[in-house]
């Protein structure tokens, strides 16, 4: 397989940009109308996944190591879209239409071989990585809404109670859909660590052109009904090993996987020492002001720092909650959670500060994911 070549006609179709997704889901649907009901109404989210994930899978064609994990998660995570292995031919047939269309001329017998070849490959580690999964896990669980609180405009706290056991750990997120917005499903992390009573915190903010977030905030209610994946993702799970001390920065409500963490150390231990700096724009987007100074009460080994960046009559900590943190830096694990502006700007803050990259964890935005931060 001539990797070289995948990575050279995969980046002459993606300068169609658009016109390639569009191009796909026609040929897909007209080969295969039934294929149709598995997506939602409104595919301009779907669109861009399609295209993010192919360009990641080529991208990598030629580091095994690095491929393999991604598209186990990626077949793993497919079975909440109800996809079967019956279904990989028929997109494999629309995909190398798509591949010929945009190459014209281009699009040699050998091409074409290697990308049977290639995507034979995907489908294959795709499709053994659900069945061992669907041996062990159902696609999706279901969640009672049992507490719904818009804490501020545009954030809202939800609790949902699982219909059987929901192993994961703290850290971790998952991938959630209302039937507000069938078919349509976004991550977000668990704002707690693992209960006996089952249920789980989500912390959501609406984001613009945010489908899932905005009905999650503004019209969801106790009593309905949330479907929710396995959970996925270590990046933001505690390091095996020595219990090190922590400094935690989030901003907005990615406060909610460093949240999560606080509470594991408190349940699971060994105490050790944690300071967690909240960023927000204004006092007021402190949305989980009260309960983080019970949990700071209840633990004498946690310190929780509010910053603020645009409120002049604050009177606590004022700036980046990076660059306050900073100061309290002491050789701590260093854990990093936001909006992907913001851990970019973090995690370069705290390199440039010296922190060693190897103390820093963070959650990466993958081109998978269809994540509503």
């Amino acid at each position: 397989m001539d990797t070289q070549a995948l990575k050279g006609s995969w980046r002459q179709v993606a300068q169609s940009g658009d016109q390639v997704p569009l191009f796909f889901y026609s040929a897909l649907f007209l080969m295969y109308p039934e294929t149709r009901s598995l997506f939602p109404v409104s595919m301009a989210a779907q669109r861009d996944r399609l295209v993010n994930a192919l360009g990641h899978v080529v991208s990598n064609v030629d580091r095994v190591n690095e491929l393999v994990p991604f598209l186990q998660q990626l077949g793993r995570d497919h079975r909440k879209f109800s996809v079967v292995a019956q279904h990989y031919p028929a997109v494999g047939q629309a995909l190398l239409a798509t591949l010929e269309h945009f190459l014209g001329d281009l699009w040699t017998p050998a091409l074409a071989r290697d990308w049977t070849a290639a995507y034979g490959l995907v489908a294959k580690v795709m499709t053994e990585a659900a069945e061992e999964s669907s041996a062990t896990s159902p696609p999706w669980w279901e969640g009672e809404i049992i507490l719904h609180e818009v804490r501020v405009p545009g954030i809202a706290v939800i609790r949902a109670r699982l219909n059987y056991q929901y192993p994961f750990r703290p850290g971790q997120s998952a991938s959630v859909s209302t039937a507000l917005r069938p078919k349509l499903w976004r991550y977000y992390s668990i704002a707690n660590a693992p209960r006996r009573d089952n249920t789980i915190d989500l912390h959501v903010r609406v984001v613009d052109g945010g489908t899932v977030s905005t009905a999650l905030v503004h019209a969801a209610q106790r009593g309905d009904i949330l479907k929710i994946s396995a959970p996925v993702g270590d990046r933001l799970t505690l390091s095996p090993g020595p219990a090190r001390e922590l400094l935690l920065i989030a901003g907005g409500t990615g406060l909610a996987p460093l949240k999560s963490l606080v509470e594991q150390v408190a349940h699971e231990g060994p105490p050790r020492a944690v300071r967690l700096f909240v960023g927000a724009r204004t006092s007021r987007e402190l949305y989980d002001a009260e309960a983080l100074a019970k949990l700071e009460a209840d633990n004498p080994w946690l310190s929780v720092v509010p910053v603020v960046s645009r409120d002049a009559f604050y009177r606590g900590e004022h700036g980046y909650a990076v660059d306050v943190a900073l100061k309290a830096w002491r050789d701590q694990d260093v854990y990093v959670c936001g909006s992907e502006e913001m851990v970019q700007g973090s995690v370069s803050r705290l390199l440039d500060a010296g922190v060693p990259p190897e103390h820093i964890r963070f959650d990466e935005f993958t081109t998978a994911g269809g994540r509503e931060p």
